[in-house]
């Protein structure tokens, strides 16, 4: 892999609509979600390391390198694969904690591009296995399709929503996904069907 100048996209996407409609024994939520991107999109390039090195060259300060989801993905990959390191630059236009799916989606990403750049071969299903590890969202957006999401968000029927303009407004407050789903009174929201609502 020598280094790629190319602009890699790492688009937003929108949840049309959410419910959570129960908790596997795991702990992990069970959701009904349609999904849709947007245009919004993070930016990454990617560069030639010496072998064992992964490592972010640019990044959101509010995001610390030990938990950078990124950065995650792409020793994920490396993981028992005889590859050259990396180092990751990333433009982060999209919200932080603005529940449009940026970590995941700057996750699947890595898994893409470094697919290609390492020439690993791996199928599209190979890399959604290896992004559900990271994250829920993370094998959506390695598909790169609209989708109706069912399961913990690994079922992911293809789905051509009507084609909208969205405005997206994110105000001050950040809210953690992790601590949202935690919360006790969550799982009363939603237990019906959300189909109806898109």
């Amino acid at each position: 892999m020598k280094t790629d100048a190319l602009a890699w996209p790492a688009p937003a996407k929108l949840n049309l609509c959410l419910h959570i409609v129960g908790r596997r024994a795991d702990g992990y939520h069970l959701l009904q979600s349609a999904m849709q991107f947007v245009d919004l999109c993070d930016e990454l390039r990617f560069h030639e390391r010496p072998a064992g090195t992964i490592e972010r060259l640019a990044g959101p300060a509010e995001i610390p390198a030990a938990t950078d989801i990124a950065l995650k993905a792409a020793r994920a990959l490396a993981t028992g694969r005889d590859v050259p390191g990396v180092g990751i630059e990333l433009d982060k236009r999209i919200p932080v904690q603005g529940g449009l799916g940026g970590g995941s989606s700057d996750a699947a990403t890595v898994l893409v591009a470094l697919n290609a750049l390492w020439n690993l071969h791996l199928s599209v299903d190979e890399l959604a296995r290896i992004g559900l590890t990271l994250g829920a969202d993370v094998p959506f957006f390695v598909r790169g399709r609209a989708a109706w999401v069912e399961g913990i968000g690994e079922q992911l029927t293809p789905y051509d929503f009507p084609e909208r303009h969205y405005l997206i407004v994110k105000p001050e407050a950040s809210v953690s996904t992790a601590e949202i789903f935690q919360a006790a009174d969550y799982m009363e929201i939603g237990r019906a069907s959300c189909r109806e609502r898109v």
